[in-house]
């Protein structure tokens, strides 16, 4: 069995991605218990695109995060540096544009998209810094960026739970439903080791994308960031109330969604 180490190499991550990309979606459904629909939901909310723009999902894995956006009409690349995960997407959906790269080189031009996303990948990049400043190069000005990550419980005791949970429960789990259960050991250790919500935020300013918010679902089990890239702007702007409700201030770290 393949697992990748905290070190991150990205021949080692993305031979394990290999290994789980026939039932990877299934497997996220049940490790999840069914919340990781829900988190791409308010994902593709956060993002706010419209016909006519163009979206880079990044870490696309099976395509399964940019369906939405090609399923309404939004002209999305779905990139990912796994082959075998990208093999199974271009299978189940061929209409959608599926491209191999490198998070931290991506082959594409400057000011390509109107919007960027990544869910649940930023964790596994060797060099997450890198990555940041390559989605900031390839975003127009005036564009945006959203985040969904794995990030840190707001609650002690529920953070406390969690963390049980990743190192004894999701792997027992994993066990039964997986082809690699070895990949999901990484998994939460990966989840446990990655930064906090602020961390993140910082990161995000530190890359030059400004406007930085977050929100948190889930008790803080995930956390949705949003940014936009300074510049002209070339789109409407979500109507301020729908905004209030999507994403909280970077301050109020403490907010949890219903």
């Amino acid at each position: 069995m393949n697992r990748a180490s905290l070190e991150k190499r990205p021949d080692e991550v993305a031979t394990m991605f290999d290994d789980v990309a026939p039932k990877y979606d299934v497997v996220n459904d049940v490790l999840s218990m069914g919340q990781t629909r829900r988190w791409r939901r308010v994902v593709v909310d956060a993002m706010d695109v419209r016909v006519g723009q163009k979206v880079l999902d990044l870490a696309a894995g099976t395509g399964t995060s940019s369906e939405p956006y090609a399923d309404a009409g939004v002209d999305v690349v779905a990139c990912d540096f796994s082959l075998g995960m990208l093999k199974v997407g271009k299978r189940r959906r061929p209409d959608i544009n599926f491209v191999a790269g490198d998070a931290t080189k991506l082959p594409f031009a400057d000011d390509s998209f109107d919007a960027c996303t990544i869910s649940f990948g930023l964790r596994n990049v060797n060099e997450p810094h890198k990555a940041l400043a390559e989605m900031f190069r390839v975003t127009k000005p005036g564009g945006r960026l959203v985040i969904a990550e794995f990030s840190a419980p707001v609650v002690p005791l529920w953070r406390t739970m969690y963390t049980e949970y990743l190192m004894r429960a999701l792997p027992a789990i994993a066990t039964k439903v997986s082809s690699n259960p070895d990949a999901y050991v990484y998994l939460a250790e990966s989840i446990r080791a990655w930064p906090d919500q602020d961390h993140l935020a910082a990161w995000l300013q530190e890359a030059g994308w400004t406007d930085v918010n977050y929100r948190n679902l889930s008790g803080g089990i995930v956390a949705v960031h949003r940014a936009q890239k300074p510049g002209a702007e070339h789109r409407e702007s979500v109507p301020v109330a729908k905004l209030r409700r999507q994403i909280k201030p970077r301050r109020q770290a403490g907010d949890q969604s219903r």
